[in-house]
């Protein structure tokens, strides 16, 4: 296992971060545990999560699992969906921050954590109230440093600025969709990212498994989150996407890789990326993104394989300018 260093933190993760989504809702306690086993053997130290999966049960399971490692695990969790059904169990007020937090804490058996993001963009509450209450977590020792998962660049940056005005503890974490069919980070969030140092764990790099070598334009499988879950149908079944899938798993079988593996190692080889989120519902699952660590892909290589999809048009939208080139 490769490891790297969080932006400007210090701090050192494994190349592979493994998402915890599945536990306690597609993988029961068992699998869940015999993953995350797998994952510390095959040296993974970084382990993300969010109050939100199955209900809570997911930070239960890998609180369990971290209890005699917590020192060695880099953990992050996330707030900002609803929980409950009253009004304020939701959003990115101090209130709503402040009493999700403690709840993570608990099921987590931990006393701090990581790295904590706020999950989504809230347009109801001042950025500065949200940047506030981070920045008192981190100052009360709770958390280490904020996090962001699926804001725009331009959020992403006017945060920054606020919190360089205000001195506050910024975002030293992003956490953007990134796949070969899902390339809209390499526009304006990744360059943002190393530009200002900030580590990047991109997640979805199998796009809710289109990438995997089950789809394609004549193989449409019955089950899978793609059939299943409306949120991934809506996010990839265009057409184009199916496509795509055909090339990619063409590609893959001529140079003898597994599609999964392929495509966790292509997004790992972008140098803006620290750590994609790797995820699975079994074992057997977890084996084939587990082998992109083995995976070398040089520039030229990464390169081949992104001609296989459409490049998103640059912030300017002059498709004449080059894109730099970390893409």
């Amino acid at each position: 296992m490769k490891y790297r260093t969080i932006g400007k933190t210090g701090i050192q993760v494994s190349s592979l971060c493994f998402g915890t989504m599945s536990f306690g809702g597609n993988a029961d306690e068992e699998t869940s545990k015999a993953m995350f086993k797998r994952c510390r053997e095959a040296g993974i130290n970084f382990f993300d999560t969010a109050n939100v999966y199955s209900q809570g049960r997911s930070e239960q399971i890998l609180g369990e699992c971290i209890a005699d490692c917590r020192d060695e695990i880099v953990l992050t969790t996330k707030v900002f969906y609803p929980t409950g059904k009253d009004i304020n169990a939701g959003g990115l007020s101090r209130r709503h921050i402040m009493l999700e937090f403690e709840k993570s804490l608990r099921r987590l058996k931990t006393d701090r954590i990581d790295f904590y993001f706020v999950h989504c963009f809230d347009e109801n509450t001042p950025m500065e109230e949200t940047l506030r209450a981070l920045d008192d977590l981190q100052a009360q020792g709770k958390i280490l440093y904020p996090a962001v998962s699926n804001w725009a660049a331009w959020q992403i940056t006017k945060a920054l600025g606020i919190s360089a005005r205000e001195q506050l503890a910024r975002f030293e974490l992003i956490q953007p969709m990134y796949n070969l069919v899902k390339r809209q980070a390499e526009v304006e969030i990744l360059p943002l990212a190393v530009s200002e140092q900030i580590g990047v764990i991109s997640y979805s790099p199998l796009g809710a498994g289109l990438l995997t070598g089950k789809y394609g334009v004549n193989k449409r499988p019955e089950q899978g989150r793609l059939v299943e879950e409306k949120r991934y149908t809506d996010r990839y079944t265009d057409e184009i996407n199916f496509v795509v899938a055909d090339r990619f798993n063409a590609y893959a079988a001529e140079h003898g890789l597994h599609p999964a593996t392929l495509a966790v190692a292509w997004v790992m080889s972008n140098p803006a990326i620290t750590a994609p989120i790797i995820g699975a519902r079994n074992l057997e699952q977890l084996e084939y993104s587990l082998a992109a660590i083995d995976v070398d892909m040089s520039p030229e290589w990464r390169n081949e394989i992104s001609s296989l999809s459409i490049t998103p048009a640059p912030a300017t939208d002059r498709a004449e300018t080059l894109l730099p080139s970390w893409t």
